[in-house]
């Protein structure tokens, strides 16, 4: 188990009201999603803070099965409170991500991401860019000290709290899924699809390394990997235009972004971006 990670199927969740107030104080609702509120909760006996998820009852069917994916995933609906946009500014302030640095990053993601593909959970959803907020979270890792331009958001790599020697988590599992056999179903944000995701082929854990290749290709060079400029409302071709490039894999090592990156840290990122999926290198062989 990679350091930090909190051990995944020894927590309840909870199905009455009373079982949560019981046990915990629940404070502001801190965001509202699609088919839940996340609150923040304090253990009543330990002072101990979390993140509390509580699933909508409104959409019927639907809530269900959200809800049970990713209970069944996380196996908890109390988890800790990670408040990471605080501390992306203060990365932000110091304005730079090294090779070195986005190492020490992507080694530590790679770790949490071997420990879930262990357990055959798929995130198929890590990225970063957008806002922050924050996040129920599980897994942890060191975060860098930076030394390249950097104009992204760590989205669901998060920063645990406000210090400068924070954790990172990864979080926002909602789109995570147990592999049983290959998935069919499509889904993630189009800039880090896989190809055999954008070709509707059945994928499986693949997918995550892939996803990391963008992220560790971002980092380095600030800039994302596939890229498509459109007219304004233009977004279907941008769409197709984009995922015709993943499908061919076609990305440069742009100068003068790449000119002072390793050679090693560029066959990495290669070797994460492997357009077929059963010769792309897993988590586990790349932290090796």
């Amino acid at each position: 188990m990679p350091f930090g990670c909190v051990t995944l199927g020894d927590k309840k969740d909870y199905n009455q009201p009373s079982e949560v107030t019981d046990r915990y104080d629940l404070g502001q609702v801190i965001k509202t999603e699609e088919f839940c509120e996340i609150f923040r909760a304090k253990e009543k006996t330990t002072g101990k803070l979390y993140t509390c998820k509580k699933f909508l009852k409104r959409d019927g069917r639907k809530v269900r099965k959200a809800a049970k994916n990713e209970i069944i995933i996380l196996k908890i609906a109390a988890v800790g409170r990670a408040t990471g946009r605080e501390v992306f500014d203060w990365i932000l302030d110091q304005g730079y991500y090294s090779e070195k640095d986005t190492s020490n990053v992507i080694r530590q993601v790679l770790e949490a991401v071997a420990y879930l593909h262990s357990l055959k959970i798929v995130h198929r959803n890590l990225k970063v860019g957008g806002g922050g907020w924050e996040h129920p979270s599980v897994l942890v890792c060191p975060p860098p000290q930076c030394s390249q331009p950097l104009h992204w958001q760590l989205e669901n790599l998060v920063y645990y709290n406000r210090l400068k020697n924070s954790k990172i988590v990864i979080s926002d599992f909602h789109l995570a899924k147990l592999e049983n056999g290959l998935i069919k179903e499509p889904c993630g944000t189009p800039e880090y699809l896989a190809p055999e995701v954008v070709g509707r082929q059945r994928y499986g854990r693949p997918v995550d390394c892939w996803a990391i290749g963008v992220i560790m290709y971002i980092l380095l060079s600030g800039n994302p990997p596939f890229y498509e400029e459109a007219d304004e409302d233009d977004y279907e071709n941008h769409d197709k235009n984009l995922f015709r490039k993943i499908l061919a894999g076609d990305y440069e090592f742009d100068p003068p972004y790449w000119d002072d990156i390793s050679q090693a840290a560029k066959e990495l990122v290669t070797r994460l971006m492997e357009v077929e999926q059963d010769q792309r290198i897993t988590a586990e062989e790349a932290i090796s």
